[in-house]
């Protein structure tokens, strides 16, 4: 459900920022400091009254991002993200109500998934691209290889997120099944309220940095 355009610029992005906006005139100060660290990518979760006015911002004022939802969980948000002018929804697990609404919408999906039957129910549903969620609680890079293994003639492509960090991400994007990792610590909600964009420059600078030497 991921078109083969986007998944390129998911690919080459590498990394995903995973953001909590509580305030929207935060949004687009701090896509344009993701953007100028070389951070392409980010996923704005639907946790706050914010982010579909954050997200509307960003995709108005910052269209160099490629700006995604997370954390959609009814079919009317689906609705409510595709307004805001996202270019793909993810989820924390998989429910075919969202899933089905997304693919009515016409918007590019990746579910959750962290067990073998939401893998089977993903493909069944057109997805190539699944969202790894819990990635370090789930048992890491071992345990999605090792649930891949049935399915690995597929071609499938993870989104880990959960538990990633500046010391583990290297793991994860040396591995051929990951097309692009989830980052929440490089901007987490206490340094966007904060407006402290020179610190979330630096954890983005040194993401991007290990991106670099691990895919040129």
């Amino acid at each position: 459900m991921i078109p083969d355009g986007l998944e390129k610029k998911i690919e080459e992005a590498g990394i995903i920022a995973v953001l909590v906006i509580n305030d929207s005139e935060k949004a687009v100060p701090l896509a344009k400091t993701l953007l100028n660290s070389g951070i392409t990518a980010m996923e704005l979760t639907l946790r706050t009254d914010a982010a579909l006015d954050s997200l509307k911002k960003i995709t108005a004022e910052a269209p160099e991002m490629t700006a995604g939802a997370g954390t959609v969980l009814t079919p009317a948000q689906i609705a409510e993200v595709k307004s805001a002018g996202v270019e793909f929804a993810v989820t924390p697990g998989l429910n075919p109500n969202v899933m089905n609404a997304a693919a009515d919408a016409d918007i590019p999906f990746a579910p959750g998934i962290c067990i073998p039957s939401e893998i089977e129910c993903g493909v069944e549903a057109g997805c190539r691209i699944l969202k790894y969620f819990h990635a370090e609680g789930m048992g890491g890079l071992k345990y999605l290889k090792g649930i891949n293994t049935p399915y690995k003639f597929l071609g499938l492509r993870y989104i880990p997120l959960g538990g990633l960090n500046i010391d583990n991400m290297r793991n994860y994007l040396e591995a051929p099944e990951i097309i692009a990792l989830g980052g929440s610590w490089i901007a987490p909600s206490k340094l966007i309220d904060a407006g402290d964009w020179d610190t979330i420059a630096r954890n983005a600078d040194a993401a991007v940095k290990i991106m670099n030497e691990v895919r040129g």
